[in-house]
């Protein structure tokens, strides 16, 4: 039997808070320890992690009580935040350990790692990359943070930041698609929970990588598999690529 860890759960009233309440009831390895939102007071003493699908303020509050009480370990899944606040997170790893992700999905996370790793062996003169995203009608941004994330895992295997390789999207007549350049196009349609490909073309073959999202509950297993790893790791700023080997950590 695994051993039993306590963890607790910011954000809880939210969304992405409830699935991960719920996929922690289904464990039998797991109590929860404590559950709060924005601007309540928690008693972390009990926890040996805690889940965080807050906001970008939120989480830096909760990361400086967690510094000021030397812990308990984290796992992020806010977004939006700005540089300075990324500061703040950078800094609290050398206290805490912290597992941050703009995307907790197990299967997209292994397709970070392959794309990263299909980037570094496949020459940029002969292949190019394409990467499509689908999401439902209500989302607002475009290309997605898990293409972004696609993006720079591509960009990283080329040895360059993804600032460097990414073209502006195809419209009208325009020059040939210009060598090593990394394309990203979007579809907003319907619901669609999330649909991510990355293309590799060269002029012989076609190599496709991709992944679909069924339910939104996917996210919360691995915010939950990120805990139970992290609880005893050493102080660091990780990410899901080190909780599932990518990285030694």
């Amino acid at each position: 039997m695994s051993e039993l860890f306590h963890v607790g759960i910011s954000g809880a009233r939210g969304k992405m808070g409830r699935a991960v309440d719920q996929t922690l009831d289904a464990r039998n390895d797991v109590v929860v320890a404590a559950r709060f939102d924005w601007g309540e007071t928690p008693d972390l003493s009990r926890c040996d992690v805690v889940i965080d699908f807050s906001t970008a303020e939120a989480s830096v509050a909760l990361v400086q009580a967690c510094v000021a009480k030397g812990g308990p370990a984290l796992v992020i899944g806010s977004t939006g935040f700005t540089p300075e606040q990324d500061a703040v997170l950078a800094a609290a790893g050398e206290t805490l350990a912290i597992v941050r992700s703009g995307n907790f999905s197990l299967g997209v996370n292994i397709l970070i790692g392959l794309v990263e790793h299909a980037a570094l062996r496949l020459d940029a003169r002969d292949w190019d990359i394409e990467i499509t995203e689908a999401h439902h009608r209500r989302k607002v941004d475009a290309p997605s943070g898990t293409a972004l994330m696609l993006g720079e895992a591509a960009a990283n295997g080329r040895g360059h930041d993804l600032a460097a390789l990414r073209t502006a999207p195809y419209d009208g007549i325009a020059e040939a698609r210009e060598t090593g350049k990394i394309g990203f196009a979007s579809i907003r349609a319907g619901g669609i929970v999330g649909e991510h490909t990355v293309l590799f073309a060269s002029e012989d073959e076609v190599l496709t990588l991709s992944h679909s999202a069924i339910d939104r509950s996917l996210f919360a297993k691995g915010a939950v598999a990120a805990a139970a790893w992290v609880r005893s790791r050493r102080p660091g700023l990780y990410d899901m690529q080190d909780v599932l080997g990518f990285r030694q950590a």
